[in-house]
């Protein structure tokens, strides 16, 4: 395939909640899948190794020293995904193996922060199987501050692909200017969007980004049913007591760099959207904006951005 064209897969899939070996089976699967068809790209959705903190907006999280809330968020910690410890050294190996570059949602449960609290992190793996950044969601959402800690701009970052440029971002990080303006200034032209799962989070915003950045928008979603939660989920009757029958619907799509629907969102799918993306279309849309180029003015506005990892004990050699 030409360097211009860059064939992408968005996988759409519900995890083994709260499973991390069994949903990396499910993330390898997909891999495999998705290089079978040619795909040089596949992406999965926020947080979906080992899946979203779904129980904190149908259960009483925000119950002071409250034993069972102790308990659920104690089995998450122990599900999520320590990077310098291997946890993703099988993902690496596929990537590597079948030449396909990965963006994988994961809770994180990172050594340079003590390793007893969690990020929302979005994960690039490049073609040759390298972890190339870890991206700490900025800010957790809401009910989200419960169980994840707030991120840094170290992940910051884009990455080639072939003519293309990518970067990321977790769910309504993609609201936040700002952040956004940080991946454009750094020569973005294709934008990844990771979210939990839901059509109304990605039908207004995907085209935004893809008209405003000039560039590739991608969101991904993953998906999860009352059925997706396994029956050794701890206080799994509190859980499902008032839970709905679907939690996320999807809504995996994408826009090209004119704003318009490639792929417009699928709601209720599971499985692999593949589409091919064309590099010649973003060129042709920046001939009349680009927003950190020749329509930007940084003598009277200008973004200064932290990109230093943060932690909170420094040693001494």
């Amino acid at each position: 395939m030409p360097n211009y064209l860059l064939k992408v897969a968005l996988a759409q899939i519900a995890p083994v909640w709260l499973n991390k070996v069994k949903t990396l089976e499910k993330v390898a699967s997909s891999i495999e899948e998705a290089a079978s068809k040619g795909c040089e790209l596949i992406i999965f959705g926020e947080g979906l190794v080992p899946g979203y903190p779904w129980w904190l907006s149908i259960t009483s999280a925000s119950d002071w020293d409250n034993r069972i809330q102790k308990e659920i968020h104690a089995h998450y910690l122990r599900n999520a995904i320590s990077v310098e410890s291997g946890d993703l050294k099988r993902i690496c190996e596929l990537a590597k193996a079948n030449q396909i570059a990965i963006y994988l949602g994961i809770i994180e449960r990172p050594i340079d922060r003590g390793g007893h609290s969690i990020y929302c992190s979005l994960v690039y793996i490049d073609n040759t199987g390298e972890v190339k950044s870890v991206h700490r969601k900025l800010q957790p959402t809401y009910d989200e501050r419960l169980t994840w800690a707030q991120g840094d701009g170290y992940g910051l970052q884009v990455h080639s692909l072939k003519e293309f440029t990518v970067g990321g971002l977790n769910c309504w990080e993609n609201w936040m200017p700002l952040a956004r303006t940080a991946l454009y200034g750094l020569g973005e032209n294709l934008h990844v969007a990771v979210w939990p799962g839901a059509v109304r989070n990605t039908e207004n915003i995907t085209r935004m980004i893809a008209q405003e950045g000039r560039s590739f928008s991608i969101s991904v979603s993953s998906l999860m049913r009352k059925s997706d939660f396994p029956a050794d989920t701890p206080h799994l009757d509190v859980i499902l007591k008032n839970c709905p029958d679907v939690l996320a619907n999807g809504g995996s799509c994408i826009a090209g760099p004119d704003g318009k629907w490639i792929l417009e969102p699928v709601a209720d799918h599971e499985g692999l959207l593949i589409e091919t993306l064309d590099f010649n279309r973003v060129l042709e849309e920046r001939q009349n904006f680009d927003a950190v180029g020749h329509y930007s003015r940084p003598d009277v506005l200008q973004l200064t951005v932290n990109r230093e990892r943060q932690r909170s004990v420094k040693y001494d050699s």
